[in-house]
């Protein structure tokens, strides 16, 4: 999505943890005019070098037509309220932090969330990452539809209170996920075992994911009403491994109408 933008609005993200990174990049591929800030100079510095942008060492002295803040979700509250009264178009990028945090401290305002797991390190094509946008009126939306729509080929109106619910099943779907191989990791090492041989599992789990329904595609020995084996699993493992083992056991087999009194604690 590469290309030189005309008259294009000049861009600021405020930040420069993960989604700042990718942000940046994408924002200087796609051609507009970047600056960035961050409380500590020497981020913002590092990130704006990496991409070719302008790093701003005082909040005051950022100057934007479009200011990003993607800073971590507790701090947009405050940070919002330091730029009352300031021109410009205002947005975050979280999942779940409402849009009227702006709402009474500048005009205009909106919300630029791209649902995906970001790392400094790891490549993403954010073209195909999916933005959900709000806007505080008509004309702020579209304009940050064109925006959105210059970094991603895919974007999707989605209110304040829909968009937590995105989150929410973003951190199921991820997070958590993410999660539950850390514990197989786990257990792995303690067997001498290298995580590369659950490889193969994890990208047949995956594309079996993407191609029919999860919940059809479940399976193990939750999903067969297998008792036996989930009490010899369950024989073997304690803490928090035991209690997420038996606590998602028991919800699988509830979810497809098997008996759990017999294995439960």
């Amino acid at each position: 999505m590469d290309r030189t933008l005309s008259h294009s609005p000049r861009i600021a993200v405020i930040g420069s943890g993960n989604v700042a990174t990718h942000l940046a990049k994408a924002v200087t591929r796609a051609g507009y005019k970047l600056s960035i800030y961050n409380h500590h100079y020497e981020s913002a510095s590092r990130l704006a070098s990496a991409v070719g942008a302008t790093a701003v060492a005082d909040l005051d002295d950022l100057d934007a037509d479009i200011y990003i803040i993607t800073i971590k979700d507790d701090a947009i509250a405050s940070l919002a309220a330091s730029v009352a009264g300031r021109k410009g178009l205002w947005l975050h990028t979280s999942g779940s932090v409402d849009m009227k945090v702006f709402d009474g401290i500048v005009d205009s305002y909106g919300v630029l969330y791209p649902m995906q797991t970001f790392s400094k390190d790891a490549d993403v094509d954010m073209t195909e990452v999916p933005f959900f946008i709000e806007g505080c009126n008509g004309d702020v939306t579209r304009a940050i539809r064109e925006l959105a729509s210059s970094l991603s080929h895919k974007v999707l109106e989605v209110s304040s209170a829909n968009r937590v619910k995105l989150h929410i099943a973003a951190v199921f779907a991820c997070n958590f996920t993410n999660y539950m191989w850390a514990q197989s990791s786990d257990i792995l090492e303690s067997i001498g075992a290298d995580f590369s041989v659950m490889h193969p599992l994890i990208k047949a789990t995956l594309d079996k994911t993407l191609t029919m329904s999860p919940h059809d595609g479940q399976t193990g020995p939750a999903r067969r009403g297998d008792v036996d084996i989930i009490k010899k699993h369950l024989s073997m493992l304690s803490g928090v491994k035991h209690k997420l083992y038996e606590t998602l056991s028991t919800d699988i087999m509830n979810e497809y109408h098997h008996n759990t009194t017999d294995y439960q604690s």
